[in-house]
Parts: C-alpha cells; sequence; structure tokens
C-alpha cells in the first residue's frame, strides 16, 4: 500500500481543488484562529490552476490559512514534508493556523501528500531537523547525509534548499519565500516557480508581501488573492497588478 501512495500521479497539478469552512466543526468563533474576518461560515476558495498566490496586510490571517492547509495536507504547522516533526509544540504559548484544519474541508483530484511546507521563520529548526533526520532521497546525495542548509549564507540556503526539494510531484505551500533573498535571488526562485509550472505536476500555495513574487504572471496558470482586513473582502487576478506595479 506505501508502494502504491508513493507513485507518481498521471495527473496535472492542481490536486487540491477546493476548500471551505465548515462552521459546525467551531466550539467557539471568538477564538483564534476562527475569529479572523475573512473565515465567514460561507468561506470557500477554488483552486483551479497550478500557482495561487495569496497577499494581504500584516494580520489578516495569510500565514494562519496556510498553516491550516498544510496540517490538512499531512504536514506539520511548523513547517516541513511529510512525516517532519520539526518542534516540539508542546511547551508552546503562541497560537498557530494548525487549529484551523479541524474546521477545513478540502476537495482533492487526487488527494496528494508529497510536497512540502516552507515557513521562513521555522527555516532554521527545520533544516537542522534535516541534518539529525534525513528523512528524504537527494538524487546524487549518499543515503544519511546531512543536507547541511545552515552552512550557508541565509539566502544562499533558501535558494539551495528550494532547487533541491522543490521540484518533484507534489502539493508545496510557501509562506514568504522572499524573506532572506535578495531581488536578483527572488527572480531566480520565479525562475524556478516556472520550472515548476511547466512541470505540470507541481502545486504551488503562496504568501508573500514581495512585489517581484506577486508579479509572476497573472495569468493561467497562476491567480493571485488578496486577503483584506474587512470581511468578506477579497479580491483576485487583475485587480492586483497596480499593487505590484507600483515599483
Amino acid at each position: 500500500m506505501a508502494s502504491r501512495r508513493n507513485r507518481p500521479i498521471n495527473l496535472p497539478a492542481p490536486y487540491l481543488r477546493r476548500i471551505w469552512l465548515d462552521p459546525s466543526c467551531i466550539a467557539d468563533r471568538a477564538a483564534y484562529p476562527f475569529c479572523l474576518p475573512f473565515l465567514q461560515d460561507d468561506f470557500e476558495l477554488s483552486f483551479d490552476r497550478s500557482i495561487t498566490i495569496i497577499v494581504g496586510e500584516n494580520g489578516t490571517g495569510k500565514s494562519t490559512f496556510l498553516e491550516g492547509i498544510a496540517v490538512l495536507a499531512g504536514y506539520d504547522e511548523a513547517g516541513g514534508g511529510k512525516g517532519y516533526m520539526p518542534v516540539d509544540h508542546s511547551k508552546a504559548l503562541e497560537k498557530m493556523g494548525g487549529q484551523l484544519s479541524k474546521a477545513l474541508r478540502a476537495s482533492w483530484l487526487p488527494k496528494i501528500t508529497n510536497g512540502w511546507f516552507f515557513r521562513a521563520e521555522s527555516f532554521f529548526s527545520v533544516a537542522r531537523y534535516q541534518d539529525e533526520v534525513n528523512l528524504e532521497h537527494i538524487p546524487g546525495v549518499p543515503a544519511g547525509t546531512p543536507p547541511d542548509f545552515l552552512s550557508h549564507s541565509h539566502g544562499e540556503g533558501f535558494l539551495r534548499f528550494f532547487e533541491e526539494r522543490c521540484q518533484k510531484q507534489g502539493i508545496f505551500i510557501f509562506d514568504e519565500p522572499e524573506s532572506a533573498l535578495s531581488p536578483a535571488r527572488q527572480i531566480e526562485f520565479l525562475k524556478l516557480m516556472r520550472r515548476m509550472e511547466h512541470s505540470q505536476n507541481c502545486q504551488i500555495i503562496m504568501a508573500t508581501h514581495s512585489p517581484v513574487l506577486m508579479a509572476y504572471p497573472k495569468r493561467p496558470p497562476a491567480a493571485v488573492i488578496e486577503v483584506r482586513p474587512g470581511a468578506r473582502d477579497r479580491r483576485t487576478d487583475g485587480s492586483l497588478q497596480d499593487h505590484a506595479g507600483i515599483l
């Protein structure tokens, strides 16, 4: 059964097709993260393209939303791949978006759990965890060899990580991947996104504040969604081009 689940899927991305909120699973509407304004009872979001870019002001819930999707897809809310547990959450004081997954429902075609959840905030912890366990096969690298992303500069470590981990079939969730990247490195990341798009077997859901990454072509297969502070207030696609075109 395990080998069957790990076989490549002969269908193009996107694999996660729709996500919606089930209000009956929310015990306390005033509790975080269910109090976020965009999470109305009728909230739903469709993914009809292989790349979805989520933008918005600080505090609108972008990262929380990605954490909820990541947990729903089988990743730890701190980041990593399937089966990774890079952080001990037992003594954590902060509230994260993983709780949101309990009230989210998803439609997949088909369900896929290969991929990665990248959180810029926890990259150090995930990279150190990878050095300890090295769960993944890396072509050309002997089994058991620690990847050692942390011996590079912050930005170089990010980019090397993206190049090595993000070109296999799967769903890839990026939370502010630009945080350690110079403008030139962000262009390199855009090129990686284009290669992932052309492979037709990678779905990307990304939250970003970077005008460079927002400028990814707003045509199929990329969609841009803005989460705004007001309830029910979301814009998609072309209306965001002015946002990216300011610079």
